[in-house]
């Protein structure tokens, strides 16, 4: 009678070892390098978005690192670097201390650099502009969307990840970083830039790529103003008051910066907005739902799918500020957070949009901080649009396609923007129809 007694307790204590997570091998004592290792792993295993983690056994990957020594923090890194390129995704990385407090200074509204929002190009891993920063280094020096930075000071892009790349184009304000650019031919704005001649090889002479150019250009870094909101009251002759407003990204600022503007300009007589997201790439997911609530009084913003399929939703909460004529402008630039706003308002028919189709980013990462002072960006989830599409490497197209022209910020909202022209003609028709100068 014993005997049965003693196997219920066996099972039960081995029951509550597994409970409190006591795996054969957590008895044994790990290293500290080790536990950081083991901490980001289980980031990675409780939060990713995709749970087969690339068709790989993510149990089999903790095992063979822990089962060897770690020598010292570099390793660490190394190996934690390998385990999340393993996974495919460019926007699940890790983030050495100072390269996340930086990223916080970014979201926060302060940052020392040439003012580059940067991606990784998926065809060959090189660095790729997202867009500059209005008024920027970058953007004085004539770099712009789509733009592929080959070099850094003369390190390759290709061996570097994102961080890599940002931290090296950081620096103390007044010094100078070197970039090697290539972009597909646009003699009206390459002027700006000093070529340098092509590497060519043997193999190179048989097949030239006539399309591609290539310069070498020094950025003096400087205090970027990461203000989101750009906005002014414009009295076009014989239209009526048009309420112009530049969103540059989404920081924790955004909402009461947005809410400030229209205020102002409501109260100024605005009877329509254009709302300009054009190189905007995006920041904090809940800046984004936050100023799509200031326009858009109900319906639903956003849906996000987690790794399980379980979906969430945003909704407006019918605290629109204004019900005026809303036309938003967007390009190759629009990305990420900007892209929900897009979509948003586009497809709950609070908005038009002009310009061209949008980069096409449609996952959500989470920050977390690491016993280091280290930290992981993570890809927890992915967002569709109000009617269940999903933009990711898609993007969101116009309702009337327009193509950009190469413009300095100082140029956007002129008579030289053909996009800003459409979106008045699309505001105003029948005003401009009987004031044909205009537009």
């Amino acid at each position: 009678m014993k005997t049965p007694v003693l196997k219920i307790l066996c099972l039960l204590g081995l029951q509550l070892g597994l409970l409190l997570g006591l795996q054969p091998d957590a008895a044994q004592a790990l290293t500290l390098e080790q536990r950081l290792f083991d901490q980001a792993w289980r980031v990675v295993s409780q939060a990713y978005v995709d749970d087969t983690f690339n068709d790989q056994n993510w149990w089999a990957v903790r095992q063979t690192v822990l089962s060897q020594p770690l020598a010292d923090r570099a390793q660490t890194y190394d190996v934690v670097r390998e385990m999340l390129d393993s996974l495919g995704d460019p926007f699940t990385r890790l983030l050495e201390p100072e390269e996340y407090r930086n990223l916080q200074m970014t979201t926060s509204g302060a940052l020392t650099g040439v003012g580059l929002q940067i991606a990784s190009d998926r065809t060959n891993g090189q660095v790729i502009v997202i867009a500059p920063i209005a008024g920027s280094p970058a953007e004085r020096a004539g770099l712009h969307p789509g733009d592929h930075i080959q070099a850094i000071d003369g390190q390759p892009t290709d061996d570097l990840s994102l961080d890599e790349a940002a931290s090296l184009m950081r620096g103390p304000q007044g010094t100078t970083v070197r970039l090697t650019v290539n972009r597909w031919i646009n003699p009206d704005f390459n002027a700006t830039l000093s070529p340098i001649p092509k590497p060519v090889t043997a193999s190179d002479q048989s097949a030239p790529q006539p399309n591609l150019e290539f310069w070498e250009v020094e950025v003096v870094r400087d205090l970027i103003s990461l203000n989101s909101v750009i906005s002014e009251l414009r009295q076009e002759p014989g239209l009526p008051p048009l309420g112009y407003i530049h969103l540059l990204q989404f920081n924790g600022n955004s909402r009461v910066e947005m809410e400030d503007a229209l205020l102002d300009l409501e109260s100024q007589g605005a009877e329509g907005y254009i709302l300009d997201l054009r190189n905007n790439p995006g920041g904090l997911l809940q800046a984004g739902i936050d100023v799509a609530r200031l326009w858009l009084d109900r319906g639903t913003i956003v849906y996000t799918v987690d790794r399980h399929g379980v979906q969430g939703s945003f909704q407006a909460n019918g605290f629109a500020l204004t019900e005026d004529p809303l036309v938003v402008l967007v390009n190759r630039g629009t990305a990420s957070a900007s892209e929900i706003l897009a979509g948003a308002l586009q497809e709950n028919d609070r908005a038009t949009l002009v310009g061209e189709t949008t980069f096409g980013k449609g996952l959500i990462q989470s920050l977390f901080q690491l016993l280091d002072g280290s930290g992981m960006a993570v890809t927890v989830a992915k967002y569709e649009t109000p009617l269940h599409h999903d933009i990711n490497k898609e993007g969101i197209h116009p309702n009337y396609e327009v193509p950009s022209v190469p413009l300095r910020s100082n140029q956007w909202g002129s008579d030289l923007d053909r996009q800003y022209q459409e979106a008045l003609t699309l505001l105003y028709p029948k005003s401009l129809a009987q004031n044909p100068g205009q537009g």
